[in-house]
């Protein structure tokens, strides 16, 4: 098994560093907290290590082997999703859409991720501005896991949808990378990008309808707000547009 690697809480970009402060500050004591995977995160589990060391109390889900190694070492306990829900989770993206809408996926932990956000009372997510998009597929992928014995059978309807379909490798390129759930990563080229979130909604519909595929990276109306910090460390908070108000 194979996992793309990254250094634990060592990224020292403004933005992203001001965004894990500001998201650290929606932790209370007591907490039950998500924790996500990727650089965003790996940054917010080393403040909230921090603060676990100073005294905080929390329990903590983590969605990816390196994100519970990373809690591990930092002292933050590990919880086991139950009956009660999470109270929150931190996590990253790939690209945001005007209304919130996501992609997840680019380092492979979307199924672990989407449960653990499902099992949470809100999602709260960390980007930088690059991040944001006018509409999802602007960065060129949609990420779909799948069951290796489907392989072909996915790609095939894959490329009925339209889209193009391309296997991902691990980091030698010379085998494909596999899931922590031991799937595959088929990343998704659709023709343009999504006109909408209804468009959206219907790509993921149609994805989730292939036999032989988990789940999407296609993450529609779970971010409770997302956190966009700048490089002046400045961070914007964007939240989900209430039912029937205009979308931004």
């Amino acid at each position: 098994m194979t996992h793309p690697s990254y250094a634990p809480g060592g990224c020292d970009d403004p933005d992203v560093q001001a965004v894990a402060a500001k998201a650290l500050e929606l932790i209370f004591d007591g907490a039950r907290v998500g924790l996500g995977s990727g650089r965003a995160a790996s940054v917010f589990i080393a403040k909230l290590g921090v603060r676990v060391q100073e005294g905080l109390r929390v329990g903590a889900v983590p969605t990816s082997q390196a994100s519970a190694k990373q809690a591990r070492e930092a002292g933050i306990p590990l919880i086991e999703l139950g009956e009660k829900p999470l109270d929150i989770t931190v996590d990253g993206a790939d690209e945001v859409a005007p209304n919130l809408d996501l992609v997840k996926g680019f380092g492979g932990a979307l199924v672990r991720e989407r449960i653990v956000a499902t099992a949470s009372t809100r999602q709260v997510i960390l980007v930088g501005e690059g991040k944001l998009v006018h509409a999802l597929g602007e960065r060129g992928r949609i990420p779909v896991e799948a069951i290796p014995l489907a392989r072909w059978l996915v790609a095939k309807e894959l490329k009925a949808l339209g889209l193009i379909p391309t296997l991902r490798m691990d980091g030698t390129g010379t085998r494909p990378f596999v899931t922590e759930n031991g799937n595959l990563i088929i990343d998704c080229a659709p023709p343009e990008p999504m006109r909408d979130g209804l468009a959206a909604r219907e790509l993921e519909r149609a994805l989730l309808a292939i036999v032989g595929v988990v789940d999407t990276g296609l993450f529609l109306g779970t971010a409770d707000r997302v956190l966009v910090g700048h490089a002046d460390r400045r961070v914007d908070t964007l939240r989900r547009p209430i039912a029937g108000s205009p979308r931004v």
